[in-house]
């Protein structure tokens, strides 16, 4: 059986850019992925119903693999369909209160705005606003003006683990403490970070985290994770409650008569939002996937990540572009963004991919989003495909 090893794409033969740089946006499926969700429908092709007892164990598995990479307990994960989805559960569950003030971030992807948006609007809410960029161009100074208003009264702080224009990490261990310090829950979007940045809740005082798998966890679209702290599970409302969110709900269709209830107990864990069927294919693909990422080890992923960007970033400079890199090495993540010396980032998308390099072009910036699998050989080729954008051979 092939192994993942870092720098090493043989696991990816169906994937056609010399240089796949945008794991940020969606990870393709390697090979054992796409064999996991083969096998999957194999077995219940073959199997039907009996098939479903092997997935459910599978997603058990699963959750507990989840729950390692982000230092949670095993019970305190849910799946879910992506990330908008752990954001939607937990603003419709939390028991607000009229005048209640949530603290979001200028620049965040819209998953971690709209919803919180959406209960300031339904239950009478206060949406106070900082700017997420100053953590890179002033962190200090974006942290002090974080404490104050903490101190003025926010019920909950809502942030990206990494920022998906600028790749910038986060303090969520200082945001973390600030918000403990003043009474405040904190809810990460982690999709950007989980796979290839180190996270842990317990260390950052998260109560809730979410992720879609089709980023850097290398999975596919349609399933992610949804972290609560116990305390906060404990105080969520069951609003988005169905019928598998019962204790014990699957009893009546498989032992026995007279056990179909209506007043079972909701979980009162994370797992009360898992209310219906399982998406089955992404459970295997996403197991699978995460298979390949415990072989290679976060550490190591990171690692490799930083010095594919380190050995691309001054050669990109030369050539005139300007780095959002942030300074301090603990701000990094598996983003490299940056401004083009000449045109429209997405004009330069657009060439790159005439080039055989996959990039993207978020808010105006050109994204390199390398992973495991990008050997540092590429980078001789990734800067010849600039050279000749730059020059009469490229098209902008």
């Amino acid at each position: 059986m092939s192994r993942a090893r870092l720098g090493d794409r043989s696991l990816f033969p169906r994937l056609q850019p010399r240089s796949y740089l945008n794991h940020a946006a969606i990870s393709p499926p390697s090979e054992p992925v796409r064999d996991a969700v083969l096998a999957c429908l194999d077995n219940y092709a073959s199997r039907g119903l009996a098939a479903f007892v092997d997935e459910m164990q599978r997603r058990d598995a699963l959750r507990s693999a989840l729950a390692r990479w982000i230092g949670a307990g095993e019970g305190d994960v849910a799946l879910v369909a992506n990330t908008s989805t752990g954001v939607v559960d937990v603003a419709l569950c939390l028991p607000w209160q009229p005048g209640d003030r949530v603290l979001l971030f200028r620049g965040e992807f819209p998953t971690n705005v709209t919803p919180w948006q959406q209960a300031a609007r339904r239950h009478g809410l206060e949406i106070v606003w900082q700017d997420a960029d100053a953590f890179r161009t002033a962190p200090e100074a974006a942290l002090a003006a974080l404490r104050q208003e903490l101190a003025r009264g926010v019920r909950l702080c809502a942030v990206s683990a990494v920022q998906f224009q600028t790749g910038l990490r986060m303090p969520l261990a200082a945001i973390g403490a600030a918000c403990a310090a003043h009474g405040c829950e904190l809810f990460v979007d982690a999709i950007q970070a989980l796979g290839v940045v180190p996270l842990d809740v317990r260390a950052m005082g998260i109560h809730y985290l979410a992720a879609g798998g089709h980023k850097w966890l290398m999975g596919p679209e349609g399933l992610g994770v949804l972290y609560v702290e116990p305390a906060a599970a404990a105080r969520l409302r069951p609003e988005v409650a169905a019928w598998m969110s019962h204790d014990h709900g699957f009893d009546f269709l498989s032992k026995g008569a007279g056990l179909l209830r209506y007043d079972r107990p909701i979980h009162k864990t994370a797992r009360m939002v898992e209310g219906g069927a399982p998406n089955v294919l992404g459970t295997a693909s996403l197991q699978a996937s995460l298979g390949l990422l415990d072989e290679l080890g976060q550490a190591a992923i990171y690692d490799h990540v930083q010095a594919f960007h380190d050995a691309i970033e001054p050669g990109l400079l030369g050539r005139g572009f300007i780095s959002m890199r942030a300074a301090d090495p603990d701000a990094r993540s598996g983003i490299l963004s940056l401004v083009p010396p000449t045109a429209d980032a997405p004009l330069w998308s657009a060439a790159l991919a005439r080039q055989g390099i996959s990039v993207a072009s978020p808010d105006g910036l050109l994204r390199l989003a390398p992973h495991w699998p990008n050997g540092l050989d590429e980078v001789e080729a990734v800067l010849a495909a600039v050279d000749a954008v730059l020059t009469d051979g490229g098209q902008l």
